[in-house]
Parts: structure tokens; C-alpha cells; sequence
């Protein structure tokens, strides 16, 4: 089994060479494979297929906090989001006021983060 995860690994890297992505020095401080850096500058983990942030010792909470900041607000919005959906769905009163009031706070609080990441 571990043969066939080494090859199909191998495999994912041999096609980020195709597409144009070139090999780092870099290694994934999860998995300890090489890191490529793909065409938009993105760097990739080919083993783990997920996008890597290096983050240099005196960026370290500027980046970390960009990134709490985007995860919180794709969070908000999928909550906009769920909410949306079942106040399309009920119509029961009661229910929509507290969708309402739900929602409206939800917003505020997007609102605030955009400004926060704005600086």
C-alpha cells in the first residue's frame, strides 16, 4: 500500500512540473516534501495538496493574522450563507425574526473583519 501512495505522490509532482510549476528549496513542514511554487506564485505541497504560507520570523503575526482573518470571513459568509437558505425555506415568524436578528448580526460582524483587514 505504501508503494502505490509513493508512486501516485510521485505522479502529483510530475504533473505540477508539466503545468509549469517549478521545485523549491522548500520542504512542507507537515509532511517534509518538496514545496513547488505554481505559475501565480502560490507555493504547493504536492503530497499533501494543499496550498503552504512561509511566514519570516518578523512577518509572523501580520501573515497569521491575515489568514485568521480570511478563514474567519469565509466562515461568516458560509454562515450568511445557511441562513439565507432557511429563510427562504420557513415561514414561520417567530422563526424569521430570530433568522433576522441572526443575520443581521452575521453582517456586522463581517463588516467588521473586512475592516480589520483592511488595517
Amino acid at each position: 500500500m505504501q508503494e502505490k501512495a509513493t508512486d501516485e505522490h510521485i505522479k502529483r509532482m510530475a504533473d505540477l512540473l508539466r503545468q509549469g510549476a517549478t521545485l523549491t528549496e522548500l520542504a512542507c513542514p507537515a509532511c517534509a516534501s518538496p514545496i513547488f511554487r505554481l505559475k501565480d506564485g502560490t507555493l504547493w505541497c504536492g503530497n499533501c495538496e494543499k496550498k503552504v504560507i512561509v511566514v519570516k520570523e518578523d512577518e509572523e503575526p501580520d501573515a497569521l493574522r491575515s489568514l485568521a482573518y480570511d478563514k474567519l470571513e469565509a466562515t461568516l459568509l458560509a454562515k450568511v450563507a445557511e441562513i439565507q437558505a432557511k429563510i427562504q425555506n420557513t415561514e414561520n415568524v417567530d422563526e424569521l425574526q430570530k433568522l433576522s436578528t441572526a443575520l443581521s448580526e452575521l453582517l456586522s460582524s463581517l463588516e467588521k473583519v473586512k475592516k480589520m483587514k483592511k488595517g
